[in-house]
């Protein structure tokens, strides 16, 4: 299952009040780096087995949202657990950038 798209309505639930780490994507359509990431964040999500989540918020649909959690460049993943940021990491990680970035979360 690729990545859930979410907006500000569901971010408190689906990343704030989650039970379990979740990397969320801050992207825009336009975004070339973040074409190229939207792939390998939709196969992390297929490989998450309930371990974890991976949603994806589009900055132009949800401005207001980028601008509370500082998100200034695109692509820009977060990890969140419990409600908290963990880490981000800006620009296109790579896979292993990313499982480097869920491993955090433990």
């Amino acid at each position: 299952m690729p990545a859930q798209h979410i907006d500000a309505d569901a971010f408190e639930e689906k990343v704030i009040k989650a039970d379990k780490p979740v990397l969320v994507d801050f992207f825009a359509e336009w975004c070339g780096p973040c074409q190229v990431a939207a792939p390998v964040l939709d196969e992390l999500a297929d490989e998450a087995a309930g371990k974890y989540e991976v949603v994806k918020v589009d900055v132009d649909q949800s401005q207001e949202l980028a601008g509370k959690h500082g998100v200034m460049s695109i692509p820009t993943v977060i990890l969140f657990n419990k409600g908290e940021e963990v880490e981000r990491k800006i620009g296109f990680g790579g896979k292993q950038g990313y499982q480097d970035l869920l491993s955090k979360a433990a």
